[in-house]
């Protein structure tokens, strides 16, 4: 296999959007069948409804390097293309494609090792501390791919029809794939080093690039190598939920689906939470520095609490009654601190600190939207503390500084309350979605982070080009920018969609019921 991961992941992803947005633009009934799928990596789709298998045509060019389970010599050769129902061969190459994913994956480790972590120079220039922060169980984490890979193979070899690799990727997760945790939860200290390595070593800084500009690496960053064993494991339990979604139902391949995507999101949630602890931590001492208490003291600092919000809004100045829209300060500045059990409401004072002057456990807040009145009124909201630092309910009339911004601070401070397109405990309403056409980053606590191809539920949108989102395999919410996403018109495909999110979780009956709750970060 030519392709390094990083190039596979990002050729793959690229046609699944690319096949989705074909399936959006089919408005026949007959054009789009209920059974249709949405493709793995680099899994094309048929839309033919004959017996004869279908015939692909996504990534066929030779100079791709890019394998097809039925482009390969032995399978074309043993006439199994002309006996096998479409759907079967649509599950042989979603089996195939988390074979050869792995391999890619796995080519791409080893780049990381040989290349960059054994490289004489770079261990002059490092000191063993920091080598062991930059690279971590690297090796661990090798080694596990390539047993993992060795069997995926094996499989592979004992027949031309592939009889199932879910097995295979359940024994490894329970048994091996921990080290992807270790791996994944030094990620803020890998981070933070290596940026202060280019900061600080010079030498470490021409090294890293003339390493980067060898033909091997294709063009591709020291870091992009660094972050692969994350998007690796997340990327897994995605192509195992592809699986799942071709496997027959109420049989045994389903059944080891089931149990093999339930371990992966095991491992996966213990890697995203290993990653949060320690800048949750660290956030929270700063935060705790920051603050003096005008009321009786709150304990900041506990390991069940984290930042979901914080900023700065514009506070009415005494009853509504009492002032007119002339008024000059109508508002004022407070500063707001919203956890996930714990709003404090402040003033900015002198020396970058905050002053206290009114709190509430988040359960008992809620909010009202302003009827609009004008534009002095636009963006304002009602913020009612049912029981608050002095045990009585408090209101504090709020205005954003936009229409997105009030939306965003409205939900994080009410979460339960409904959004514009479906209520955060049904699923039978047919909302927006969106397919993710660039990736994005979360710049705050209570956006989200999108990868290329993902697919989200629109749970509410704003004028000024902001939507709150939930993404359908793993239902973490959050905003994010419109312009990020393409949104998917044909309800055949999103009720499709919604189909295969149920099916995925269907083992997990408590999974199924939080389907409409909120899974925070």
């Amino acid at each position: 296999l030519g392709l390094l991961y990083q190039e596979y992941r990002d050729k793959s992803t690229r046609e699944e959007i690319e096949t989705r947005r074909l399936q959006d633009s089919q408005t026949d009934p007959e054009e789009t069948s209920p059974s249709e799928e949405t493709p793995s990596e680099a899994e094309p789709t048929s839309t033919t409804e004959n017996k004869a298998p279908p015939q692909f045509n996504l990534l066929r060019n030779s100079n791709s390097r890019f394998n097809l389970w039925q482009d390969l010599p032995e399978v074309q050769n043993s006439g199994v293309l002309s006996i096998l129902q479409p759907d079967e061969i649509k599950l042989q190459e979603a089996m195939f494609e988390l074979v050869t994913s792995e391999a890619s994956y796995y080519k791409s480790l080893n780049l990381l090792v040989s290349h960059f972590m054994e490289n004489e120079r770079l261990k002059k220039i490092l000191h063993q501390s920091e080598a062991h922060i930059l690279f971590s169980n690297v090796l661990d984490v090798m080694a596990v791919s390539e047993r993992f890979l060795l069997d995926l193979e094996q499989r592979v070899e004992e027949n031309i029809v592939i009889s199932d690799v879910c097995d295979i990727v359940y024994q490894h997760t329970v048994n091996h794939f921990s080290v992807y945790i270790t791996y994944v939860s030094n990620q803020t200290y890998q981070e933070r080093t290596y940026k202060q390595l280019l900061q600080d070593k010079p030498a470490f800084r021409e090294v890293i690039s003339q390493l980067e500009l060898d033909p091997k690496c294709k063009g591709l960053s020291f870091s992009s190598f660094l972050i692969l064993p994350f998007q690796r494991i997340t990327r897994l339990k995605l192509l195992v939920q592809n699986i799942l979604k071709k496997v027959e139902e109420k049989s045994d391949r389903e059944s080891t689906a089931l149990d093999a995507h339930k371990e992966l999101e095991t491992v996966v949630k213990a890697c995203n939470e290993g990653v949060r602890k320690m800048s949750r931590t660290e956030q929270m001492i700063s935060i705790q520095k920051k603050l003096e208490f005008k009321i009786k003291s709150v304990p900041i600092i506990s390991h069940s609490r984290w930042l979901l919000k914080q900023g700065e809004l514009q506070q009415m100045n005494g009853p509504k009654t009492s002032r007119t829209l002339r008024t000059k300060k109508l508002f004022r500045e407070i500063y707001l601190f919203l956890f996930n059990d714990l709003l404090v409401i402040c003033r900015q004072i002198p020396g970058d600190k905050y002053q206290v002057f009114d709190s509430a456990p988040r359960g008992l807040l809620r909010v009202e939207e302003l009827e609009d009145q004008g534009q002095s009124l636009a963006n304002v909201f009602i913020l009612r503390l049912l029981e608050n630092a002095d045990d009585r309910e408090a209101s504090y009339m709020l205005k954003a500084s936009s229409q997105s911004e009030m939306k965003r601070w409205m939900i994080s401070l009410a979460p339960n309350r409904r959004t514009k397109f479906v209520s955060f405990t049904s699923r039978l309403v047919d909302c927006p979605q969106i397919q993710c056409v660039h990736p994005y980053v979360a710049q705050q606590p209570d956006e989200l982070s999108l990868e290329l191809a993902d697919v989200l539920n629109i749970l509410d949108k704003t004028d000024d080009g902001w939507i709150f989102g939930e993404r359908l395999h793993d239902q973490e919410r959050g905003w994010f920018p419109s312009s990020m996403g393409e949104e998917i018109l044909n309800p055949k495909i999103r009720a499709q969609n919604l189909k295969e999110c149920f099916r995925v979780h269907k083992s997990d009956d408590s999974q199924r019921r939080k389907l409409g709750s909120r899974n925070r970060q």
